[in-house]
């Protein structure tokens, strides 16, 4: 078992707006990643046939060595269980129900030892989100899960006519400026915006190739910066979940001047170091970041120099 705690991702999202063909988008292309996936009813869920190996009450066994748990009432339960399988899943997803708050998921996350939040995810439909962020009854929980999201994917982007989506975009980036957003079409966004295996270098995956016949890779650019020597992990990590750099994803490791090995994640506007331990020595590409960000929005040349212009902190 890994001496680092176990990342966890939360699929956030009001009801309808794309959480459950994202689970089966997710639970078809992690590749070799064994999952989690942790849901509150699977009647709910609803995953497609051909991912289902075995079903056994109240676990059912995916392709690709996930499973997929319910835990009802008792999340808390839920993940206990799943931290002592063996052998340990890589990453444990949870999926809210619609009406559910994601932060208070969080919070349950930071209780359990083992555990480490990984990044809040909130789906939102293009066509009905700013509809019902103005209904008398479900404003105030759109609201809180918007407030929650490291990333909002504002999904059936195709939907919408052409001016009615950017007005919709600039609604939420004024309302929620705190929050990355992405668009998407039928759920369809990179799995590394939802979960990376921290023990395996995927620099070289499939996850990170975003080849066109998994996900609409024209809408992605993915690219790789390498930070200045001297500079700190945690500079990297703070400027690239900066809003001026406004990518959805990055990640590599750093190597300090004692050979410490330190992990840099960034899922949306949240960064994570995680530094030296005997889980990243087979780790290859030291030095380099490899960064995911809009095609139509993301400035690869603007965000290398920003990184080359970092000075080392004294």
């Amino acid at each position: 078992m890994s001496s680092n705690p176990l990342p966890v991702s939360i699929i956030g999202g009001y009801l309808g707006s794309g959480k459950t063909t994202l689970i089966n988008h997710l639970i078809r292309h992690s590749g070799q990643t064994r999952i989690a996936v942790l849901v509150n009813d699977f009647g709910e869920l609803g995953i497609d046939a051909d991912l289902i190996e075995a079903d056994d009450g109240n676990v059912i066994s995916l392709s690709g060595g996930c499973i997929c748990c319910s835990y009802g009432n008792d999340l808390s339960m839920a993940l206990m269980d799943v931290i002592a399988l063996s052998p340990t899943p890589d990453h444990i997803v949870i999926e809210s129900s619609g009406v559910a708050l994601p932060g208070a998921i969080a919070s349950s996350i930071a209780l359990l030892s083992g555990l480490k939040l990984f990044g809040i995810v909130v789906l939102a439909d293009a066509e009905t989100i700013r509809k019902q962020a103005t209904d008398r009854y479900v404003a105030d929980t759109i609201d809180r899960q918007l407030s929650h999201a490291d990333l909002v994917v504002l999904n059936k982007a195709d939907l919408p006519e052409p001016a009615v989506l950017a007005k919709t975009k600039h609604w939420l980036t004024e309302h929620w400026p705190d929050t990355r957003l992405i668009s998407a079409t039928h759920s369809m966004i990179p799995i590394s915006l939802l979960l990376d295996n921290p023990l395996i270098d995927k620099s070289t995956d499939t996850s990170w190739n975003l080849s066109a016949h998994v996900l609409h890779a024209s809408a992605f650019h993915t690219f790789v910066v390498t930070p200045p020597a001297n500079i700190s992990a945690v500079q990297v990590a703070r400027a690239l979940a900066s809003d001026s750099c406004a990518l959805a994803r990055a990640k590599g490791f750093i190597e300090s001047s004692d050979g410490t090995r330190h992990l840099v994640q960034v899922v949306g506007s949240r960064w994570t170091v995680t530094s030296g331990t005997q889980d990243y020595a087979n780790a290859t590409n030291t030095g380099q970041i490899v960064c995911i960000g809009l095609s139509q929005t993301v400035d690869e040349d603007a965000i290398k120099s920003h990184i080359n212009q970092l000075r080392e902190q004294t």
